[in-house]
């Protein structure tokens, strides 16, 4: 089978995960029905997982592990979950990617697993503060292409914002152009765009922190 990653690909992400700290448990959601991009996307995450032992990785099918599916809120393939590993301990962080993680995504993708091993979301103190005690379900899903160079930030900073409160909060970056009817339904005209909550507020662009923290706050209460 022919490699999706060249060497040249492969070295820089060997350098980026010297940065790694703890391990890292991938989890991948397939289905043997209408899924087109599940084959890539599986060996797309089997030679990123390759790469380094701190990486381990997974898979679930949609319908025969309905229960891990549910676990983890998977409700549509291809579906990648990146968790902490310890030991056998595997903890969701409430960070998602529907779709295949192609183009300027790939780098979200890598992000992602440096950000989880560290175990630390990066955000400012308010921002942590404010997600820590927050006691009402955020759903965030940032729509995404692969041809959009602004998009890896906006799902990054979902993602940094679940790592701060996974039980209440899931961060999801969704492929608008696999999955059009979801985008249709938030009206996706432009990406990134963050919805939060299934509409009750949207946010178009790569927004820093505290603007979407402010539409967060909006949002929820």
């Amino acid at each position: 089978m022919e490699k999706l990653l060249n060497e040249q690909v492969v070295s820089q992400i060997s350098q980026t995960f010297e940065q790694m700290k703890e391990p890292v448990q991938i989890l991948f959601f397939g289905s043997q029905d209408n899924c087109e991009y599940c084959a890539d996307t599986r060996q797309l995450l089997e030679e990123v997982a390759s790469i380094d032992e701190k990486v381990s990785l997974s898979f679930y099918d949609l319908q025969d592990n309905a229960d891990m599916a549910s676990k983890f809120n998977i409700d549509k393939v291809p579906a990648i979950v990146i968790a902490g590993k310890d030991g056998d301990q595997v903890t969701d962080f409430g960070i998602q990617y529907s779709g295949i993680p192609a183009g300027h995504e790939f780098g979200t993708l890598i992000n992602d697993i440096v950000l989880v091993s560290g175990r630390d979301s990066g955000l400012s103190a308010e921002a942590r503060e404010y997600l820590k005690n927050l006691d009402k379900p955020l759903h965030l899903q940032v729509f995404v292409t692969p041809t959009c160079p602004h998009c890896p930030r906006a799902v990054l900073l979902a993602h940094q914002m679940a790592m701060e409160n996974p039980a209440m909060i899931r961060a999801e970056g969704v492929e608008a152009t696999e999955f059009p009817e979801l985008a249709n339904q938030f009206n996706v005209r432009g990406v990134p765009q963050t919805v939060i909550n299934a509409g009750m507020g949207t946010v178009v662009g790569a927004m820093p922190e505290k603007n979407l923290l402010a539409e967060i706050m909006r949002a929820v209460n």
